[in-house]
């Protein structure tokens, strides 16, 4: 069986060169590279799909570049539908999906440009990342097109795109939601706020507040990380000074945390205290009682993901970014106040 060794040895370069040349750095003259690939084609030698790439020319590789995964709460199945969805959208065309999953808080190893350029990926799709990731900010400013869930990115060149729902407009009807069944004294219960996500749905709240004559007031906005359990900490603290007619939760897994403190503070939901989230986790539908909630399609956003980044990939480009629709759930955690 052909090496990479046989390979340099019959080129007369070293196996550092076959790599290079493999992996398309910039260091690598054509000339050399396409001598290189000459004479792995004479000894049979394909290492793997990024051979084949590089000697068509042509990049076939999608990377999904996602921190989700590793939240390490088996409660949250978001990031695993979302990859579902992009693997169903990448299986129906030629190319091939390379996964790096990391923890944007302490990824430190390999820069996401650097992943890219070592596999010959073609284009990748960036979920669960935070805009304050450097590494983040260094992709987006290479010639890889890119995809970003949640993140609306307003860049004009032409290779970034982006998938989410309407953040801002759905936190603004879920608040609406309740300001219309007489809430007044609102708790939010926000995310990470160096994510984009976070911020479009602290815009849409302060929209609904606005609309209704309301003030969202720094001491009433809870940043629970998108944490169930800083979530149970924050809001078992507020309960004991104060006591909120509702708890506006940007994920469902922090109303989770909320049901928690409430229940253990002896209070009743919806009867003392109604609780809405967000994402529609398998959870929602089971709880008690059953949680009011905006509806996300994952899977649906995985797929428009890949889809959307494969025009951008072949420069088949009708739009950069696309809402995907979502769905205000009605169950069992709002109560209608009176007047």
């Amino acid at each position: 069986m052909t090496t990479i060794k046989d390979v340099a040895k019959k080129a007369g370069v070293s196996i550092g060169v076959v790599s290079k040349a493999f992996n398309n750095y910039v260091d690598i003259s054509e000339k050399t590279r396409q001598r290189i690939f000459a004479i792995a084609k004479e000894l049979n030698y394909t290492p793997n799909v990024v051979a084949k790439n590089l000697s068509s020319k042509k990049q076939m590789t999608i990377g999904l570049i996602s921190s989700g995964v590793l939240n390490n709460n088996e409660k949250d199945n978001n990031a695993f539908d979302i990859f579902k969805g992009v693997y169903t959208a990448v299986e129906e065309s030629q190319n091939e999906l390379s996964i790096f999953l990391i923890d944007s808080l302490k990824q430190k190893q390999k820069s996401y440009a650097q992943y890219c350029r070592e596999r010959n990926i073609g284009g990748a799709i960036l979920q669960g990342i935070r805009t304050d990731d450097p590494y983040y900010k260094e992709l987006i400013d290479t010639n890889i097109p890119c995809v970003i869930v949640d993140i609306m990115t307003d860049m004009n060149n032409g290779l970034i795109g982006s998938v989410s729902i309407d953040n801002a407009k759905a936190s603004r009807e879920i608040a609406g939601y309740l300001i219309e069944r007489n809430h007044r004294d609102i708790v939010i219960v926000a995310g990470t706020k160096e994510t984009d996500v976070n911020a479009e749905r602290i815009k849409g709240v302060q929209e609904a507040f606005k609309e209704n004559d309301l003030v969202m007031c720094d001491e009433d906005v809870l940043y629970a990380q998108f944490s169930e359990q800083q979530a149970y900490i924050l809001a078992e603290k507020y309960l004991q000074t104060k006591q909120p007619t509702a708890f506006l939760c940007f994920s469902d897994l922090m109303a989770f945390g909320v049901m928690r403190a409430v229940k253990e503070a002896g209070l009743r939901i919806p009867e003392d205290i109604s609780i809405t989230g967000f994402d529609d986790l398998v959870l929602s539908g089971y709880t008690q009682p059953k949680l009011t909630t905006i509806r996300q399609d994952f899977i649906e956003i995985g797929r428009l993901s890949a889809q959307l980044l494969q025009s951008l990939m072949e420069n088949k480009l009708d739009k950069k970014h696309i809402y995907v629709d979502y769905q205000l759930l009605e169950r069992e955690s709002v109560k209608a106040l009176r007047k």
